[in-house]
């Protein structure tokens, strides 16, 4: 575990930290050919995972409906904004490295929420919250993949000195098994040579009996009547 910590530490020293300072600024966008009044938001990060975060949020003020890259809270609770329901609508544009949110505040009529009405600043804190949550996510996100990828290494550096090991121990009962062998052989090799000798002993005796056997032919042949 202590392989881990000692990555997942290296990782958040080297880990670029996301900005978190935001842009929010009003502006208008056209969506589906009507031209509303709202407020935009860049976020720096994976515009994806952004996108999905933002779509998540929208979810906690109503009903939410995706229709075409388009976000509709139809009667919005936003009470930090207006006290009465809201028509939001809101797109993302999103890349690899980032999120453009175009939000629009209605508060009935064409009433858009701009600058210097009594929502805007709640609005604009509502985006501008929302950046610093993403992006924190984000970096929480990196981080445990990081530690994922580090307990990944560990366990497999543990894996690997549980194979060596067994291979070690493998081989120590082998090398035992080959050191008798060669025990062994050492005592067959002793009794292969003491059976050679007893041998030699033997053929002499055999000869000798044979030789005699043959003496002993030639003796009654010559005593024929």
């Amino acid at each position: 575990m202590k392989f881990v910590n000692h990555l997942f530490v290296i990782f958040l020293f080297s880990l670029p930290a996301l900005s978190h300072a935001q842009t929010v600024y009003a502006g208008e966008s056209t969506v589906d050919k009507i031209k509303l009044s709202g407020l935009y938001l860049t976020v720096q990060g994976n515009g994806r995972q952004i996108e999905k975060d933002w779509e998540e949020q929208l979810k906690t003020y109503g009903r939410l409906s995706v229709s075409r890259g388009t976000y509709r809270v139809s009667n919005a609770d936003i009470s930090s904004v207006s006290p009465e329901p809201i028509n939001l609508v809101s797109t993302v544009k999103s890349s690899k490295s980032a999120a453009t949110i175009f939000t629009s505040f209605d508060l009935g009529s064409g009433n858009f929420v701009k600058p210097g009405d009594s929502g805007y600043n709640a609005a604009e804190s509502l985006l501008k919250a929302f950046s610093v949550t993403t992006q924190h996510n984000q970096e929480i996100r990196l981080a445990e993949g990081s530690f994922d990828e580090a307990q990944k290494a560990h366990q497999k550096a543990v894996r690997t000195g549980e194979k060596l090991q067994r291979d070690l121990e493998n081989n120590a009962k082998e090398k035992e098994k080959l050191l008798k062998r060669i025990d062994d052989n050492a005592k067959e090799l002793e009794k292969l040579q003491q059976d050679i000798e007893t041998n030699k002993t033997e053929q002499a005796t055999a000869l000798t009996e044979l030789e005699n056997q043959k003496n002993n032919v030639e003796a009654v042949k010559k005593k024929q009547p």
